[in-house]
């Protein structure tokens, strides 16, 4: 598929539960954040709390269908779990079967017809964990899609709903105040809203962070994308996730090339360290979905085939469970 612009720019496996880490264990994850990159975080306010749980992370690993928005929804949800996902992320447009792009559901669609959407995920063997709310943060019209999508999602039993601002900043306290206003009917709902750094007002995790701050509810958390933060705003994902971790529930799966060519890519193709990049959040306790939204190869077209793109979604997947796998294994050892 072509690459998609920046303003609108958007695999799943769980890993086995692993046992509680020792506390030994917990200690040595804290020595090896740096003390110094974490100041300028404790220093906002942004680290309050304890600085870590006890038990592991549970990781989702989960494709978005935003790799195969060429294809069909169908054929989308296929290749997903023919890569050996069990989880999956809706979003965001698909070609039909005549050609004709369409979202995957529409922002007007009934609860039913999302209830529906995930029912046929289900049926598959794909829970579907997340979706695209479809709008800017900064729209006009965002408190009433964004309402009506935490509507959807609640009917699809999907916990996180996906969100971020326009790539240039400006309109902060409307984005803002659609947040506050969209956080209790969330609440109410069971479904988390997410930000994710998409440029301007949401540059980066800590900026999301402190908007999460800001609104204060349960209801609004932090996805973490940090081949956005590398791309957009030329910033090293990896001192920025330790001043914003406490607010992480998921992860947006991309990563970055500046060089010989700035461009996104699939996870371990790029210059980001992911194994640095999820040490913060190993031992949250949580449940978090890593929604895998490139996979892609740089410096080459993209494939136009299904096949093809399923072998990087596979490709992909196993990349982050080495890391996953590898970084569980050290923190019990």
């Amino acid at each position: 598929m072509p690459p998609m612009p920046k303003t609108d720019r958007a695999q799943g496996r769980r890993l086995e539960d692993q046992p509680a880490a020792p506390v030994l264990a917990v200690r040595s994850l804290r020595s090896q954040i740096s003390r110094r990159s974490l100041i300028p975080g404790l220093a906002s306010g942004l680290l309050a709390g304890p600085l870590q749980a006890k038990t592991p992370t549970k990781f989702q690993l989960a494709c978005m269908t935003l790799p195969y928005s060429a294809f069909p929804v169908e054929r989308a949800l296929e290749g997903i779990l023919k890569a050996g996902f069990r989880f999956v992320a809706w979003g965001v447009t698909h070609r039909d079967r005549h050609g004709v792009r369409r979202l995957m559901l529409e922002e007007q669609a009934s609860p039913a017809e999302a209830q529906a959407l995930a029912k046929r995920c289900r049926d598959l063997g794909l829970e579907p964990v997340m979706m695209f709310a479809t709008v800017q943060l900064e729209e006009a019209n965002a408190l009433k899609v964004h309402l009506r999508r935490i509507e959807q999602a609640a009917a699809a039993r999907i916990p996180f709903l996906l969100t971020f601002g326009r790539t240039r900043p400006g309109e902060y306290e409307t984005m803002l105040r659609n947040l506050k206003q969209m956080a209790q009917p969330a609440r109410e709902a069971g479904v988390t809203v997410l930000i994710k750094q998409h440029g301007g007002n949401t540059a980066t995790g800590e900026a999301c962070a402190r908007i999460v701050q800001e609104v204060n509810s349960p209801a609004v958390a932090v996805c973490y994308d940090a081949g956005n933060v590398l791309d957009y705003e030329n910033h090293d994902p990896i001192p920025d996730i330790q001043r914003c971790w406490p607010h992480v529930r998921a992860f947006a799966i991309k990563d970055h090339r500046n060089t010989p060519k700035d461009e996104d890519c699939g996870p371990g193709f790029g210059e980001i360290d992911h194994y640095k990049l999820f040490l913060p959040v190993l031992q949250t306790g949580r449940t978090m979905p890593l929604a895998f939204e490139n996979i892609f190869e740089p410096l080459v077209p993209r494939p136009d085939n299904p096949e093809a793109i399923d072998a990087l979604a596979r490709r992909s997947r196993e990349f982050i469970e080495t890391v996953i796998r590898g970084l569980l294994t050290h923190e019990r050892a």
